[in-house]
């Protein structure tokens, strides 16, 4: 009786990712974390590596007592002086307002003018929310090959691409083979005047 093997599958010379050719350039393994773990393992192999992507940082949430601020209900023109209201008739918690998820929100610190014409200006503090799924778009914060970057996800012929909020600048194409991945959506920034 003649059996004949079977020609498929198994290795196959040449095939496979090149060794070094990873996000961390050797050898990896393969580990179990929880889901819910999942962000502080990537934010902390992230920070660990340097990049040349317009995401400078990614800062852990830090949940405290809410701290609400009042809010007064008259809204101020920014071009022209208007008497305010004497009383307030709220308060505001900024976690409350800027956080809906608290276990799946992040901020991460901007580098660069990319997205100038979006509102986000570089050194500014974006928050992104990994709870909630985008949306062609939305401000994403996504990772191409191992690197960071926070654009706008768009779409064309029914393929994802990034674009930057700035005209200086080119949009992302998603090239075939790439490891892309968006980290979360961007729902809000945080920046300080003085």
């Amino acid at each position: 009786m003649n059996i004949k093997k079977n020609q498929r599958g198994g290795a196959r010379k040449g095939a496979g990712r090149k060794k070094g050719s990873g996000l961390y350039a050797e050898s990896t393994k393969v580990v179990r974390i929880p889901i819910s773990r999942m962000g502080d393992v990537k934010s902390f192999l992230l920070s660990t590596k340097k990049t040349n992507s317009n995401v400078v940082n990614f800062i852990q949430l830090s949940v405290q007592k809410p701290l609400p601020i009042t809010l007064f209900s008259h809204k101020v023109p920014a071009g022209f002086p208007s008497p305010a209201d004497d009383h307030a008739e709220s308060r505001l918690d900024l976690n409350e307002y800027l956080i809906s998820q608290t276990e799946a929100t992040f901020f991460v610190r901007i580098k660069g003018d990319s997205m100038i014409d979006a509102g986000i200006l570089d050194n500014d503090i974006v928050i992104v929310d990994r709870s909630k799924s985008a949306s062609i778009n939305d401000i994403v914060l996504a990772s191409i090959d191992g690197e960071f970057t926070v654009k706008v996800l768009a779409k064309n012929n029914k393929r994802p691409y990034l674009m930057p909020a700035n005209k200086e600048f080119k949009p992302i194409y998603i090239e075939e083979g790439s490891q892309f991945e968006i980290w979360g959506v961007v729902t809000g920034s945080v920046r300080k005047f003085k």
